[in-house]
């Protein structure tokens, strides 16, 4: 798949306008006791800017609260962002008239973790893609709108329809369900798709189905997809694009293959090491770095680059400077102070 976008804009011969594009985003939220005195601020996103085109999936990776989640519910326009622009086609958000944002929120859909609570267990599958149709302004007609969710059923894998339509989601296995949101996402007819770790809590054998199903979706619709993930080894078989996100801050982007085979910034080659491989004369193969500590709070967070203490390769000048996300090869970019001698050492595979 990861070779599928940069060869359709490739004969182009220009870069296509992005489909979403968030410049300078940051995300604070207040924390601590009652009293002013006592209150902290929450870095949970800092100074964010990726660039998503159409019918390419971007994956943001990182540890738990890193500020993945956060970034989507601030691309669905659930919360509003402190500072910095989301634009959609060219448009901010904090720009557009009341229409224009609700075609944004038709355009731009979710598929949750948790597919068992992300469905109404009180309602029957049809009901609840027929909802998302007839409400989503998809379809005005109800005898329509009926049509249009078998058709999206047998489209995701429910087949036949028929059997399916009227059960409850408890009725259904963990991918049927995940099955049924990739559906129910769809029924708008969206642009970019938020994935939001849609396969980490399936089984092996049941997620390559789902992610299969999410490749071919993206091939007949052009859908872009931001795919949430802590598993490296899904986002490099799905993702065109990743950025590896730590304590809100970006500090790696680029093409997959750059970013997994040329891994720059530390943090970047620690989760990829972390990756376990099958082939044990491989794994003998990688260099690793021990990175020691816990991360740190988000309400204390350190001066400088805010990874040095806990990197294996921090200088005294980590301390004090933070690092810009500058350019290291084609399209690829990290955020670290000794991107230089670090580029310049690489062992390649």
């Amino acid at each position: 798949m990861s070779g599928t976008y940069e060869t359709k804009h490739a004969e182009t011969g220009s870069a296509p306008t992005p489909l979403i594009e968030v410049t300078g985003l940051h995300k604070q939220f207040a924390s601590g006791g009652r009293f002013r005195r006592s209150r902290r601020s929450v870095h949970a996103v800092d100074d964010l800017a990726i660039r998503i085109h159409a019918g390419e999936t971007f994956a943001l990776v990182g540890e738990s609260g890193c500020g993945k989640s956060t970034t989507a519910r601030l691309m669905l326009s659930l919360q509003q962002p402190t500072s910095g622009d989301i634009r959609y086609k060219g448009t901010p958000l904090s720009m557009m008239s009341e229409a224009e944002r609700r075609d944004y929120r038709r355009r731009v859909q979710v598929v949750f973790q948790d597919s068992n609570s992300s469905l109404n267990p009180r309602k029957r599958l049809g009901t609840i893609l027929t909802t998302a149709l007839t409400v989503s302004g998809a379809v005005a007609d109800a005898r329509r709108a009926v049509a249009r969710a078998h058709e999206l059923m047998e489209d995701v894998g429910l087949s036949p329809s028929a059997s399916f339509f009227d059960r409850y989601p408890h009725e259904l296995s963990g991918g049927q369900r995940q099955r049924v949101g990739i559906a129910r996402a769809l029924a708008p007819e969206p642009e970019l798709i938020i994935a939001d770790e849609p396969v980490s809590a399936l089984d092996i054998s049941v997620r390559a189905q789902i992610l299969q199903l999410l490749q071919r979706i993206q091939r007949e619709r052009s859908v872009a997809y931001l795919f949430i993930s802590h598993d490296l080894s899904v986002v490099r078989w799905v993702a065109h694009r990743v950025g590896v996100m730590y304590l809100g801050r970006l500090v790696e982007t680029g093409p997959v293959e750059s970013v997994f085979t040329r891994p720059v910034h530390p943090y970047t080659e620690v989760l990829i090491n972390a990756t376990p491989v099958a082939d044990p004369e491989r794994a003998q193969l990688r260099h690793v770095h021990v990175v020691s500590g816990d991360v740190p709070s988000t309400t204390e967070r350190p001066s400088g680059c805010p990874f040095h203490p806990r990197c294996p390769l921090a200088v005294e000048t980590c301390r004090s400077e933070v690092p810009e996300l500058l350019p290291v090869g084609e399209a690829h970019a990290a955020a670290c102070l000794r991107a230089t001698e670090r580029v310049e050492g690489l062992r390649l595979p």
